[in-house]
């Protein structure tokens, strides 16, 4: 509700929130048939755990991926289905860099976004001939709420000052994270008209930090 409020009160347009559990493919159905009409979607949730592969039981990989990566599959079987009917849509998957560049501490999410990377490629491929648009967003580090929250609670445990979390960032590029505009700017983009020959691909928002040694 009070994200409701304020787009309506910042941006003077209707707005509507449907507070479902992703998880559960009814509840996916149910948004659909609520949200049917919609022209874009925005697959953007997920808290896959860290960790190696024995670090993580089955119970809590299997949780990490009924959100991100079923979540996201569901989600695009239900409302891909309506927009094809249409001939007119796009699907943006919001995923992450870890795909791109496995890591043996964070491997169910390594995996899990490889896997949707693999699929916004083989959807979006065809998509297409249905007249929607399917592409993939992989954000870097950014200064999200929970990546502050994280590292102001590392500086204040490891230099005594929450304050001074970001000087965990300053070996990034530019010295920084992203800013959680600077990705919605692309996805916004993609989601366009003017990214209207856009399908199948994925685009890097981390300032070349994938590319690095």
């Amino acid at each position: 509700k009070t994200a409701v409020a304020e787009i309506q009160r910042e941006h003077g347009v209707q707005a509507w929130a449907h507070p479902v559990d992703l998880t559960r493919a009814e509840s996916v159905q149910a948004l659909a048939r609520d949200c049917g009409g919609v022209d874009i979607l925005v697959n953007n949730a997920g808290a896959v755990p860290g960790g190696r592969l024995t670090d993580l039981d089955d119970a809590r990989w299997r949780a990490g991926w009924e959100l991100k990566v079923f979540g996201y599959i569901n989600m695009s079987r239900a409302f891909y289905r309506l927009m094809s009917e249409r001939k007119a849509g796009a699907i943006i998957h919001v995923i992450g860099i870890g795909g791109e560049r496995p890591d043996f501490k964070y491997i169910a999410g390594a995996a899990s976004n490889a896997g949707l990377m693999a699929f916004s490629r083989a959807l979006g491929s065809r998509s297409a001939e249905d007249g929607v648009r399917v592409v993939a967003v992989n954000p870097g580090w950014i200064a999200t709420e929970r990546m502050v929250t994280l590292l102001s609670g590392r500086a204040e445990k490891e230099l005594g000052d929450a304050s001074r979390w970001p000087e965990y960032t300053a070996t990034l590029p530019f010295g920084r994270a992203g800013r959680p505009e600077e990705v919605a700017d692309v996805v916004v983009f993609l989601a366009s008209d003017r990214a209207s020959y856009v399908s199948g691909t994925v685009v890097t928002v981390d300032a070349g930090t994938v590319l690095r040694d």
